[in-house]
């Protein structure tokens, strides 16, 4: 699904006009027509940006306090398209993958604690169960990803597949990502989706009372009063748990918390408002099965600040305990939308009752 920046709305509504009246227009956004065989390096160029480009002096929005941005352009057509990240614990090394099956690892550059760039960066294919990059577009739609052992360098991470509801364990290493692991098996409530409410979202508890429990959010499947649907799949206490759905946002991303919680990203779309993003934090106490999840808004902006289709968020904690999200973009490999990263520094949890 394409998603357009305030930056194209007017582009769009022209090509709109013109398909409407009949005329052939060409597809706004394509995936790369050819599969990547192997890891490959690549060069990625960085331009700074403010989130409040009226007021670039502004560090404050909502209760997250801005740390730097980064408008990235890389020099491949595999470049693109992020849908999950993950930051291991230094905040130096990054993880991602996108929706049409490729992986990208690289080096956080910064200037004190603002981002300033990505360096070292190498683009290679998800492998399917045959040890072979996948090579059919509905099986390389995939959207979350939970960092479960090791690093961003090597280790085991989950991924959800959105077309074909999977979620299957990989193990990777600096230059190999899979062949899978077998899958999970996925709740009763999880099956029987339709293409575009797939498994979104994906975070692995690897801490407090929920660990070993991986949590998963479909994008936009409701319950009968209109929740988003969501599992605790292993750990503890598995079972099924909602998330109130706050002026129609879907749920495209989540990241564990170092004290247990979690943060979700939201994203709402419409083509007479532009597109927004929504970030709320979820306390460790209000993760239970059966449980109906408000969690705290933390951030909400639509595109008069600099967002754009916002899809993969991550959390690490600095040495000097500051917790810092990482945000990115994807850009559905349309002209028209953005290769975003950003981040924000978290506030501690309200403690009640001053424990």
């Amino acid at each position: 699904m394409n998603y357009l920046s305030r930056n194209g709305l007017r582009i769009a509504a022209v090509l709109l006009l013109v398909a409407a009246a009949g005329a052939l227009v060409p597809a706004l956004a394509e995936k790369p027509a050819t599969t990547m065989e192997a890891a490959k390096p690549t060069t990625i160029t960085a331009i700074p940006i403010d989130f409040d480009r009226e007021h670039p002096e502004r560090k404050e929005f909502g209760k997250l306090v801005w740390r730097g941005g980064l408008n990235l352009f890389g020099k491949t057509s595999y470049f693109g398209g992020f849908s999950a990240l993950a930051i291991d614990p230094s905040g130096r090394s990054l993880l991602a993958i996108s929706d049409a099956g490729v992986w990208l690892r690289a080096t956080i550059e910064y200037d004190g604690r603002k981002i300033k760039g990505l360096s070292h960066a190498v683009l290679g294919p998800l492998l399917g169960k045959d040890g072979a990059p996948l090579r059919d577009e509905l099986d390389r739609d995939t959207e979350g990803l939970a960092l479960v052992s090791g690093t961003t360098q090597e280790g085991t991470a989950y991924v959800s597949f959105e077309r074909h509801h999977a979620i299957e364990p990989y193990p990777f290493t600096a230059d190999r990502f899979g062949p899978p692991r077998g899958a999970l098996p996925l709740p009763a409530g999880a099956k029987g989706m339709n293409a575009n409410q797939g498994i979104e979202a994906i975070a692995y508890m690897n801490t407090g009372k929920l660990k070993g429990t991986l949590v998963a959010f479909s994008e936009r499947k409701t319950d009968k009063k209109g929740n988003l649907q969501g599992w605790l799949i292993g750990g503890p206490t598995p079972g099924g748990i909602t998330l109130r759905r706050l002026g129609g946002f879907d749920i495209t991303d989540a990241a564990p918390l170092p004290e247990g919680g979690l943060v979700v990203l939201e994203r709402r779309f419409r083509y007479s408002e532009g597109v927004k993003m929504r970030i709320r934090r979820i306390s460790a106490n209000e993760i239970k099965r059966g449980a109906l999840m408000l969690g705290e808004v933390l951030l909400e902006a639509n595109d008069a600040l600099n967002i754009d289709n916002m899809e993969a968020i991550a959390a690490h904690r600095t040495a000097s305990g500051e917790t810092v999200l990482t945000l990115m973009s994807d850009d559905n490999y349309s002209g028209l939308q953005r290769t975003l990263i950003m981040q924000f520094a978290l506030p501690q949890p309200v403690r009640v009752g001053g424990r």
